[in-house]
């Protein structure tokens, strides 16, 4: 079973490592590829059944690195809102990825 704490961390993983894509491209080859890329696949196969604004809020949030209060000032949404979505979010996440666990 996949904690929240887990999604939690494995989001902040997943926001550095695509705002860091380019050095972890670069070194793939000398180092070998991290396996965050893993998990990246993992949360956006998951992602896809989500609803659109959910769909919307892990784009930019996690993979364009954007902060709650910039997004709200981008989709003219409070932040309250933002953040409630974002819980919603991690929620999607909670069930989708504790699916097939036994």
């Amino acid at each position: 079973m996949i904690e929240m704490e887990k999604i939690r961390n494995d989001l902040k993983d997943i926001r550095y490592y695509v705002s860091r894509k380019k050095v972890f491209d670069a070194n793939s080859d000398f180092v070998g590829v991290n396996n965050i890329t893993e998990k990246l696949k993992m949360y956006n196969d998951a992602v896809c059944s989500a609803s659109p604004r959910l769909y919307d809020i892990y784009v930019s949030l996690y993979l364009n690195n954007q902060t709650q209060e910039s997004l709200s000032e981008i989709l003219g949404y409070s932040f309250q809102t933002i953040s409630r979505l974002n819980v919603q979010l991690l929620n999607h996440f909670y069930k989708k990825l504790n699916e097939n666990v036994a």
